[in-house]
């Protein structure tokens, strides 16, 4: 498409072909899109052949049992997703606004974060601004940069789980987190003061998935004290799935330290001293790049330096 197209594109682009690009994308089938949408199949097919035209490229290729997006129709896919959420946050906003509200904040937030450090913050922003609808999403870095990149989230706290990253996204470091080894009260090195590197080798682990920073910091730390990486182990970054396993098994796992310790408190685990060591991860802001923040989200960020410069 020549750049002399773009005033044209964007005086004929409208928002229900952006809703049949993401439909297309999403059930990878012209008859389910046109359920989806209310429309019939012919219809679908040329209005996608329309779009097509405009372009001057093809979005899907027509494989035999369903639609792939091309190289190029995964970027006006990524565009058609971005500018849906971002009219669908702008409607709810301006929904709450009319109802006298404060509108809406979404807000992503790693693991590490979730444990206190983003509790607090919501419990002070929402003393600040009661009406205010928070929407909180708990995941790794990479699923809340995605969802960041597509709108979806105002803000996200986490960190960079690859360089070309910092390309679309800023990022301002509000804490580091250490990260402490950890097992059931009911595990054999419960009773061990200080466990050997034979220790950890013969017992199951439950890990971060591979390439993820938090996977490739423990790795440096097995390699660095001449320990082999576990064999038998689960690999998940749900600290849900974690607990659970060391509650009913004797494996043993590297979480960070909010978690642990308010464990540790309610008599849930027991911490370690392992031989090895594991460096702190910081996590910080991440937001999107040459775009404002929000009131909304100026307000979170502030109540979130808050909560950072308390006394713990």
């Amino acid at each position: 498409m020549s750049l002399n197209k773009l005033p044209t594109l964007h005086n004929w682009l409208r928002l229900r072909h952006l809703q049949l690009i993401e439909t297309l994308a999403d059930t990878g089938n012209m008859h389910a899109t046109a359920q989806q949408m209310g429309l019939s199949q012919p219809a679908v097919s040329k209005m996608l052949r329309e779009i097509e035209q405009m372009f001057d490229f093809a979005l899907f290729d027509r494989q035999p049992r369903e639609l792939v997006a091309t190289e190029l129709g995964l970027t006006v896919i990524a565009y058609a997703r971005r500018t849906l959420n971002d009219c669908q946050h702008f409607a709810q906003e301006l929904d709450t606004l009319r109802q006298g509200g404060y509108g809406h904040l979404r807000v992503g937030a790693i693991f590490a974060a979730t444990a206190q450090v983003v509790p607090k913050t919501l419990l002070q922003l929402k003393r600040q601004r009661p009406l205010l609808t928070i929407e909180l999403v708990e995941h790794t870095s990479d699923y809340l940069l995605q969802m960041l990149l597509h709108k979806q989230l105002d803000l996200a706290i986490g960190r960079f789980t690859e360089p070309r990253q910092q390309e679309h996204f800023s990022y301002q470091e509000v804490a580091s987190e250490p990260f402490l080894l950890c097992a059931d009260p009911a595990h054999p090195l419960a009773r061990e003061a200080t466990p050997s590197a034979r220790d950890l080798e013969q017992w199951p682990w439950v890990v971060y998935p591979s390439n993820t920073p938090l996977r490739r910091m423990i790795e440096q730390a097995f390699n660095d004290a001449g320990i082999r990486f576990p064999l038998n182990r689960v690999e998940t970054a749900s600290v849900q799935s974690t607990l659970h396993l060391l509650h009913h098994s004797q494996a043993l796992a590297l979480l960070p330290e909010a978690i642990v310790l308010q464990q540790v408190a309610l008599g849930q685990l027991v911490l370690l001293q392992p031989p090895l060591q594991t460096p702190s991860l910081g996590y910080g802001l991440l937001r999107r790049k040459d775009e404002p923040l929000s009131p909304n989200a100026m307000q979170f960020y502030e109540a979130l330096q808050s909560v950072l410069d308390s006394p713990r």
